[in-house]
């Protein structure tokens, strides 16, 4: 059987950094998109060992960007089987009377707008293929809305939205879409939102375990490794720990 092509947004940290490694391990062939060239660099060391692969250096905010560089994929990689749409972002906790501006525009531009562009930038080929299987990286707060979480809530409930729309519209092409939406995963999420305040980080974790990236990678690896006639469409993790967004048994 020929091998897949697996293209991964936000491949150099946490769940995309776990998932990358996870399809490495399958020998899928892989195509790495992340902001920080550094990291990509010595992933491509690190994985390019174990399979065939390339990187890709853009910010999923930059539509040029993305259609440039998603269009500069060489043979084979350049048809892209599986998609994992994965980069995004929480900035910043705040009432919505006092929230940044600049906060809302990166949530909304990275979550929403940036998965509509690297989606955009790979569904043609799929489309003509009649095939290929979109896994989009939701949340949690795509579920439900909780104090200060506003925009962010507001931006992964239009991922939600997004990757029903996908489903319905995708159906005729024999394209599987589906959404794996974690709660609580111990990441650089936390660091990003509170904008490098690491102790204030650390307290999100603290008192319960958390789910780790690697949890979620086996998820997003045993949802596309289903035969074909099983599309996983709608999926949701939490750590055990926790009930809701606000419900979390700790021990501290």
């Amino acid at each position: 059987m020929e091998k897949k092509t697996v293209l991964i947004t936000g491949a150099t940290s946490g769940i995309g950094l776990a998932t990358a490694r996870a399809f490495a391990n399958g020998h899928y062939r892989l195509v790495l998109c992340g902001r920080r060239e550094e990291r990509l660099k010595a992933l491509k060391t690190e994985l390019g060992k174990q399979t065939e692969l390339v990187t890709l250096n853009f910010d999923v905010r930059d539509k040029e960007k993305v259609f440039d560089a998603i269009s500069s994929l060489p043979d084979p990689l350049s048809n892209v089987d599986i998609l994992i749409n994965n980069a995004g972002n929480a900035h910043g906790l705040d009432p919505i009377d006092s929230g940044s501006v600049e906060d809302w525009e990166a949530m909304i531009d990275i979550n929403v707008k940036g998965l509509l562009y690297v989606s955009k930038a790979i569904l043609p080929q799929m489309v003509s293929r009649k095939s290929g299987h979109i896994i989009n990286i939701g949340s949690t707060a795509g579920k439900e809305v909780y104090p200060k979480g506003n925009v962010y809530c507001a931006s992964k409930h239009a991922v939600d939205a997004i990757n029903q729309g996908m489903r319905l519209d995708l159906n005729a092409y024999g394209i599987r879409v589906g959404a794996v939406n974690p709660g609580l995963v111990e990441t650089e999420f936390s660091q990003v939102r509170f904008k490098g305040d690491t102790k204030r980080a650390e307290t999100v974790y603290q008192g319960y375990q958390a789910l780790k990236p690697e949890d979620i990678a086996d998820i997003i690896l045993f949802v596309v490794t289903r035969p074909y006639h099983v599309n996983i469409a709608d999926l949701v993790v939490m750590p055990t720990a926790q009930a809701s967004s606000t419900i979390v048994k700790k021990q501290l």
